[in-house]
């Protein structure tokens, strides 16, 4: 993949997280009746950022799944390689609890419709919400809309939107590659 241009430094990226983490504590307070859940892989990545931060700040450890979506993507079957299904962890009651979705980047909507299917399997929640770190919100397939994000990307469907992690890429940064 050629060399993309950073849109979202080290240290706005963090800003962002600890923003979003604030906006999940300012509405769900103690996590009482509240879970998050990250989609298979790089929304695990992130709501464990989130995680670290707000059980910071409530001193209280909160529910955390994670949820692979792999067979209820409707192109599963489309593929020219086999798919690699990643570990579902839940093991907390889904029913009635108010579930945060979280996935790095939103961009058609077919993954976060594939997630909220999965889920069901679990036990019918009292409400989802979507957390993103980026929303490419006039790229959608499906009507999903995040709500909370970190960043709005306007970028054509050619260009490809990356959240970088220091634990794995040196460095917490969000970088868009173009086309060519």
């Amino acid at each position: 993949m050629p060399k993309g241009r950073v849109i979202v430094d080290s240290e706005k990226f963090s800003i962002i997280l600890d923003r979003l983490a604030q906006q999940l504590v300012e509405e769900n307070s103690d996590f009482a009746n509240a879970a998050i859940i990250g989609i298979q892989e790089k929304g695990v990545i992130l709501a464990e950022q989130l995680i670290s931060r707000i059980e910071k700040q409530i001193d209280k450890t909160v529910h955390f799944g994670k949820l692979d979506i792999t067979f209820y993507r409707d192109d599963f079957r489309l593929r020219e390689k086999p798919l690699k299904a990643s570990a579902t962890s839940i093991d907390f009651q889904v029913e009635g609890m108010n579930i945060i979705l979280i996935d790095d980047v939103v961009y058609s909507g077919r993954t976060i419709h594939a997630a909220i299917a999965a889920l069901q399997d679990f036990g019918r929640p009292k409400k989802v919400e979507l957390l993103s770190m980026v929303d490419r919100r006039f790229n959608r397939h499906l009507p999903v809309k995040t709500d909370y994000t970190g960043i709005q990307v306007d970028a054509l469907d050619e260009a490809y939107v990356r959240v970088q992690w220091e634990h794995i890429d040196g460095k917490d940064q969000v970088l868009i590659y173009s086309a060519k």
